[in-house]
């Protein structure tokens, strides 16, 4: 009869192990895919907002906070709308680094960041810092110079309260003199990403990401840091689209990454249940005898 209740019990853990990877497998594929309900509903309400807020500087930007949702990815940011007051009705033609959007303003390396977010669901986060930069471009190319010749670290003014809950970190950033800003050597000093994917993205004049992956790299040691960014060109950042971004994401694999983890998982659990099964006959042999 203890045999039997023992037996019971064990198939009754195997059974919740086996639940638990059938929920972690569901999450996997949730993590870097959309579905389509939650993608139509985004685009609903983006077409809403744009309705409702034409010509007006994107409140995601401005916020300096993250927009969290139930995704373990975050898409951090460094871009100039956010961390600049520009006024509502600027020009993004001949301002440089900015693009409108259904009469949104955007930042550059602020849109491929959107892109990212309707691909994957993720929590968007800027990269804000206290002191804002000017208006005028050449005084920012200027602001942005001395702070990678002095190697500064700007203020923050908002940081991640919740980054254990993140697997997947997308890392955008514009090049600035063939390096990352200074604010995002900033974040990445104040946030451990130690056993996280990070994923970079980049926008840039035609430079790329210059060292900026090896720099990303030797901060986050512990971190899996992904060579293979996405590259946009500022002179064409109005062309990239939304299955330019899914058609990179899908090419990271990202998924299958995610399967494997769950099949080691769920391996681990059959050999200590197949153990424990073969431990109790032996005993309910002994208690035979």
């Amino acid at each position: 009869m203890k045999t039997k209740i023992t037996a019971l019990i064990l198939v009754g853990i195997f059974a919740f192990a086996m639940t638990a990877c059938g929920r972690r497998d569901s999450n996997a594929d949730s993590a870097v895919r959309t579905d389509s309900q939650s993608g139509a509903e985004s685009r609903t309400e983006s077409v809403e907002n744009t309705e409702t807020e034409e010509n007006t500087v994107s409140d995601t930007a401005v916020s300096g906070q993250t927009e969290e949702g139930n995704s373990n990815i975050l898409i951090a940011y460094f871009s100039r709308v956010g961390n600049t007051d520009f006024p509502a009705d600027i020009d993004a033609v001949s301002s440089a680094s900015l693009v409108r959007k259904d009469g949104e303003l955007y930042g550059n390396t602020q849109y491929i960041a959107s892109l990212i977010q309707q691909s994957t669901g993720g929590d968007l986060f800027l990269i804000e810092t206290a002191e804002k930069y000017p208006v005028d471009y050449d005084e920012t190319d200027e602001q942005g110079m001395i702070e990678n010749r002095d190697r500064t670290r700007p203020e923050l003014a908002s940081h991640v309260e919740n980054m254990d809950s993140y697997d997947i970190v997308f890392l955008g950033f514009p090049n600035w003199y063939y390096d990352m800003p200074m604010a995002v050597y900033t974040f990445l000093e104040e946030h451990d990403l130690s056993g996280k994917t990070v994923i970079p993205f980049v926008t840039s004049g035609g430079g790329g990401f210059s060292d900026a992956i090896s720099e990303i790299q030797n901060l986050q040691q512990g971190a899996e840091v992904l060579s293979d960014g996405f590259k946009a060109s500022h002179s064409k950042i109005d062309d990239v689209t939304l299955e330019d971004v899914q058609e990179w994401i899908d090419g990271l694999s990202l998924l299958n990454k995610y399967l494997l983890s769950i099949d080691i998982h769920l391996i681990y659990v059959f050999d200590i249940f197949i153990n424990l099964f073969y431990t109790m006959g032996k005993g309910a042999g002994r208690w035979q005898k």
